[in-house]
């Protein structure tokens, strides 16, 4: 717990240096304190690697890597100083209160999401393709009906301004002019709409199937018909009795 707090103390100090205003009267005091927590976790992430059994097994886990990337920031500005603000990393440190607090359910529910995550990773990366692709035919159709318009000089312009209008966010630095432009810009803005959707339904199904029970197969013992109901004892077919066995497992991709 002491750990847990003197990470979030450390990036709080990170916060805090980036403003200019702070930096300018206590940026040396900061960046002392920024050191003082680097070493100590230097030492922390040595200790480590020396108690373990298996040293590089852990120095590749999870834990590890963020363990590691959690102080070089600080040995990198030596060289490179704006690379200290990398230092945030080390906010993701404080998922080991989960296992300190023994909250392994959240662990549990995390697992789900990855594993919805992971079967939707497929469908997802078609999905992003096809917008990508359908950014690049829409700016380029901007390019052509609003090339004398300021910020539409060029297609790599037009597909930034399509982007930024069918995600929804309209920064309105670029605006078509034309009423042919300002036509299709309607139409980007409603396809916006539904393409933020996609994505969250992929999404969406894949955690219900994660959360869902192992399926039941009800098959008659005499005819060996399945698909009846869940609660069904006799086959809807023969009348024989009804048995219930685990679903086959799909294929492994």
């Amino acid at each position: 717990m002491a750990l847990i707090v003197a990470i979030l103390v450390s990036v709080s100090v990170v916060i805090i240096e980036s403003v200019e205003s702070i930096r300018a009267e206590y940026g040396e005091l900061l960046l002392a304190i920024e050191w003082g927590f680097t070493v100590l976790f230097t030492i922390e992430y040595g200790l480590r690697l020396a108690c373990v059994h298996q040293p590089r097994r852990y120095a590749t886990s999870f834990f590890g890597v963020i363990d590691l990337a959690s102080i070089l920031p600080t040995y990198l500005s030596l060289f490179f100083p704006a690379t200290h603000y990398l230092l945030v990393i080390r906010i993701l440190r404080v998922l080991r209160v989960f296992r300190i607090l023994k909250l392994m359910e959240y662990v549990g529910e995390a697992d789900v999401l990855m594993v919805a995550l992971r079967e939707s990773r497929r469908k997802v990366a078609v999905f992003i393709a096809t917008v990508l692709a359908t950014t690049v035919i829409l700016g380029a159709f901007m390019y052509l009906i609003e090339n004398a318009t300021p910020g539409f000089d060029s297609i790599p312009s037009s597909v930034y301004w399509t982007i930024v209008t069918i995600t929804t966010v309209g920064y309105g630095d670029i605006a078509p002019r034309e009423p042919l432009g300002q036509a299709l810009a309607s139409v980007v803005m409603l396809l916006g709409y539904a393409l933020v959707a996609v994505p969250t339904g992929i999404v969406t199904m894949e955690l219900t199937r994660a959360r869902r029970p192992p399926a039941v197969v009800a098959r008659c013992t005499s005819c060996g018909v399945t698909g009846h109901d869940a609660d069904a004892g006799f086959c809807k077919r023969c009348g024989g009795q009804v048995t219930r066995e685990a679903a086959p497992s799909p294929p492994a991709r």
